[in-house]
């Protein structure tokens, strides 16, 4: 966890005394439950909630000296608690396993790390809606291969990046749902020593549902799915912030980051604007990528369990949801205050002498009885003079000069092809398929 990347909500999921508030829960619900059973007295319970109503502080650094002993954390755990509640203390962890505390533990920290994303998620495509609504009819060049195309509206280049974020979302839900599995089952998952009724009950109380097979862990196939869903999250950060730092680029300027006052953009050029917030962002995408492949590795494990995953989720669990969630907010930031620039928009639409209403030019020679081969040679041999003339040149002018092209349209039906407006027709219907 790097703090300058971290919120503290998020961190919080994972501290130590988090983690170790959640192991205490785990083992007084279980002990409760195998009272109510009268597999052990039920005093046992009682006493390790009466304990846990006085809001003790988890004495994280006396767990850590034990644990530098018994080089087991569970057992430090244990240990610890049974030094604050007494005898009674002797019942706890009847029939378990660590991996039983261990593995829920984490799926509770993933499914409440899930929740946070969520709003995360919420809260950029609300930001990401605002813009774009308000951007709905703003001309701008679409481009392919980082050229020139035809027009789109800045409102519909927000409106996919709303799309891509609302899906992302709906990953995420089932992610969550699929990582949100407990296990108390025991040495191997037989429930040979204890109940399955325990599993059932600690699951009901903290929010999770029972693991149909655990062989002692949960199965990593759930970790994979849900670690790379974050990353194909990063993978949607990425790209929207790729598109903003090329839109800034000088040559393009058409949005940019805000620049506050009082900002610098370079210790030796002072009049420097960079992109710094999405460069940012691009490198923390490329970090939550990178755990989803640990996570793929971890799925096979020896036999019923091993440990060559703890180790790897200690660092992944933390890391991944503490660096998306702060992405996810600062994208919404970048979002919320971009400057967004219709004339330079327009200009660049303008810059090229027409090129980028060359399509509907070829569309109506094909109307018009010119075969499609000889249509697209026309159009392109007046384009390339554009081209070549840098804009300089009128793809309009050009074609209405063009007896080829006049023999089957007339000057005013050629002009008809190079109003701009016909690009946008549909953006309504676009819209209502994303927003409605």
């Amino acid at each position: 966890m790097v703090p300058r990347y971290s919120r503290p909500a998020m961190s919080a999921l994972w501290e130590p005394e988090a983690k170790f508030r959640i192991w205490f829960e785990i083992e007084a619900h279980a002990t409760q439950k195998l009272g109510e059973m009268g597999v052990v007295p039920v005093s046992a319970g009682k006493a390790l909630w009466d304990w846990w109503a006085t809001n003790p502080k988890i004495d994280v650094e006396a767990i850590d000296a034990i644990e530098a002993v018994t080089k087991h954390d569970v057992i430090a755990f244990l240990t610890w608690v049974a030094e604050q509640v007494g005898d009674e203390a002797r019942f706890m962890h009847q029939g378990m396993t660590s991996s039983d505390v261990l593995d829920t533990t984490l799926a509770v920290q993933l499914a409440r790390a899930s929740d946070i994303l969520m709003d995360d998620l919420d809260a950029l495509c609300a930001a990401i809606k605002t813009r774009a609504e308000e951007h709905k009819y703003t001309p701008t060049i679409g481009r392919s291969h980082g050229i020139h195309a035809e027009p789109v509206t800045f409102g519909l280049k927000l409106a996919q990046a709303y799309a891509e974020f609302d899906r992302c979302r709906d990953r995420l839900t089932a992610a969550r749902k699929e990582i949100a599995t407990c296990a108390v089952s025991g040495a191997v998952g037989t429930f040979a020593n204890i109940d399955p009724e325990v599993e059932a009950y600690v699951a009901d109380k903290l929010g999770l549902i029972p693991e149909p097979v655990s062989t002692q862990v949960i199965p990593r196939d759930r970790h994979a799915m849900y670690f790379s869903t974050l990353a194909v999250i990063a993978g949607s950060i990425e790209r929207l912030a790729v598109e903003v730092r090329h839109l800034q680029r000088t040559e393009v300027l058409e949005a940019e980051e805000y620049f506050s006052p009082g900002q610098k953009g370079s210790s030796a050029m002072p009049h420097k604007r960079n992109p710094i917030l999405t460069e940012n962002l691009t490198g923390q995408a490329r970090m939550i990528r990178g755990y989803a492949m640990p996570a793929l590795e971890n799925v096979a494990l020896w036999h019923e369990r091993d440990i060559s995953h703890s180790s790897v989720e200690r660092f992944i669990g933390p890391d991944a949801t503490i660096t998306l969630d702060f992405a996810l907010a600062r994208l919404t930031g970048v979002v919320e205050k971009l400057l967004i620039y219709p004339e330079r928009m327009q200009k660049n639409l303008d810059a090229m002498g027409g090129l980028v209403h060359s399509q509907r030019v070829l569309l109506a020679l094909t109307q018009a009885g010119v075969s499609r081969e000889d249509a697209y040679r026309l159009v392109q041999r007046n384009a390339m003079k554009v081209w070549e003339s840098n804009g300089a040149m009128s793809l309009l002018d050009l074609l209405k000069g063009d007896e080829e092209v006049t023999a089957a349209l007339s000057h005013a039906q050629l002009e008809e092809k190079f109003d701009l407006e016909y690009h946008f027709k549909q953006v309504d219907t676009i819209f209502a398929r994303v927003f409605g």
